[in-house]
């Protein structure tokens, strides 16, 4: 499965964001841009490298310095409210932006990791406009053809990270939402696929899903036990 948005508009660059200056590749080498020219630099994130269900989902996204957003902040820590009003300004003002998936199903066969991984590639390679460099949250980064840093904690750090984990968790808690409508004895409104004792309770008593992780314990453990 392969979902993939993505919207952009051309500006010319009068200013390069002040934070990127120093933690930049690309920034550090000039033969790659000329003195005039300012780096379009990308933020990416994911949302959903935890649960059991449902595919894990990334973002890449341009902020447009001449058009700052408050409010940006680590996904997680913003209200539901607050990311949803977020991801419309980002998608609406960003110069740029893309959200793309991991299946399940690649979430099996590659794991979580180069699932995710793989999903940051897609969504980078899904932007309108081609970035100069990636700056990535976390301690791992995704095969591109640009300069890429991985920063950990770059969600509450970076503004483009921020961006990123707020499109990618507003989109996949909508994917999670649509698949409650589809599954309503499984509570995946309130708890989005983690494995909480609610999710596990219902696991218990109706079964795997298509969209369970069966890689992910205690769903390996508990299938292996069903097989034997």
């Amino acid at each position: 499965m392969y979902v993939e948005a993505s919207y952009a508009k051309s500006k010319f660059f009068q200013e390069l964001f002040s934070e990127h200056s120093r933690l930049s590749p690309t920034a550090m080498n000039n033969q790659q841009n000329p003195p005039n020219k300012i780096p379009l630099i990308a933020g990416i994130d994911e949302a959903g490298r935890g649960p059991l269900a449902g595919p894990v989902v990334a973002a890449a996204v341009i902020l447009d310095p001449l058009q700052p957003i408050d409010g940006l902040a680590d996904s997680k820590i913003l209200s539901k409210l607050k990311r949803e009003s977020l991801a419309k300004l980002i998608k609406a003002q960003a110069l740029s932006w893309s959200i793309a998936v991991a299946s399940v199903e690649e979430i099996d066969e590659l794991n979580i990791l180069q699932a995710t991984l793989l999903a940051m590639q897609r969504a980078v390679n899904g932007l309108s406009i081609q970035p100069d460099e990636a700056l990535v949250d976390g301690n791992q980064i995704p095969k591109l053809l640009i300069p890429t840093l991985a920063i950990i904690k770059g969600d509450s750090k970076i503004p483009a990270i921020s961006a990123a984990s707020i499109i990618a968790k507003v989109e996949r808690d909508s994917l999670m939402l649509t698949y409650h409508q589809l599954h309503p004895h499984y509570s995946f409104h309130l708890h989005q696929g983690y494995g909480t004792k609610l999710h596990l309770a219902e696991i218990a008593q109706f079964g795997f899903l298509d969209i369970h992780r069966k890689s992910f314990n205690p769903l390996r453990s508990l299938l292996s036990q069903q097989r034997d």
